[in-house]
């Protein structure tokens, strides 16, 4: 799948995609980086355990941080897109705002990882026309501040599934072949978390629910507090046979895809 200078082959690998947060208020702190230097620094220690994406985010998505400006969010982010890809490194942008995605793609990122599930006209003007990769991530609202307690159910997978099967059907060409399905799971909601744990755990199973819509998958590895829980996540997305792990824990998750023999650096 091409996107921006680069190229990304899918089959037997498992992409690993490193979180490098420039927003102070997330609740991850050992992803954040507050200067382009340590963003640097910490993209270069994620590459030697193994990744070779890095998602970059100024804008913390859980409810209950501030809602930031697209002016100032584009003040995190950009100076570290430029350092990232100054170093070679293949960069996503985590936001849900075209005006953020459009300054981030100008300065060299790859990949638009986009929060607000692809709905906004402006997005897909933005994929069409710059020849970036996009992430389209379920979201249940209209984007990860404007949500409320997640949908429940057993058929959850099959829902969200028929959801992208949608939003294939508006898209243009260009933009479908760029396209890359992130179920959502994620997306901090409101309501029990217990029920919504366990729900995180049954989309990646029902996996096979994504199969047919012919586009590479991300699995979004939920942070816990527990590292068993987060080896859990990503054991269960490998033998799923996931094409992306977007993840907070860069070595453990390269590790475990090593053992499953899908590392994509050799």
């Amino acid at each position: 799948m091409a996107a921006g200078k680069h190229v990304l082959g899918f089959g037997d690998v498992t992409h690993v995609m490193g979180v490098i947060n420039v927003s102070p208020e997330s609740n991850n702190p050992h992803t954040i980086a507050t200067t382009p230097g340590a963003a640097l620094d910490l993209a270069q220690r994620y590459r030697a355990w193994g990744a070779d994406l890095i998602d970059v985010g100024g804008q913390s998505s859980h409810f209950e941080n501030p809602t930031l400006d697209a002016s100032e969010e584009i003040q995190r982010v950009v100076p570290v897109v430029d350092a990232l890809v100054g170093d070679g490194f293949i960069v996503s942008v985590d936001t849900w705002k075209p005006a953020v995605a459009e300054a981030a793609v100008h300065a060299g990122a790859a990949i638009v990882n986009d929060t607000g599930g692809l709905a906004s006209p402006e997005m897909r003007r933005l994929v069409a026309t710059s020849g970036c990769g996009v992430v389209a991530v379920h979201v249940d609202g209209a984007h990860p501040h404007a949500v409320g307690s997640v949908t429940l159910g057993a058929d959850k997978a099959s829902r969200t599934a028929e959801g992208f099967r949608r939003l294939i059907g508006e898209l243009e060409p260009p933009v479908i072949d760029r396209l890359i399905l992130d179920p959502g799971v994620a997306i901090n909601y409101r309501g029990d978390y217990e029920a919504y744990t366990r729900l995180q755990l049954d989309v990646i199973r029902s996996s096979s629910a994504f199969a047919d819509l012919g586009r590479p998958w991300l699995v979004p590895i939920p942070r816990k507090r527990d590292i068993h829980w987060v080896s859990a996540y990503i054991a269960l997305a490998l033998e799923h046979g996931a094409d992306i792990i977007r993840v907070h824990d860069v070595a453990v998750a390269a590790g475990l895809v090593g053992l499953w023999d899908r590392s994509v650096i050799r």
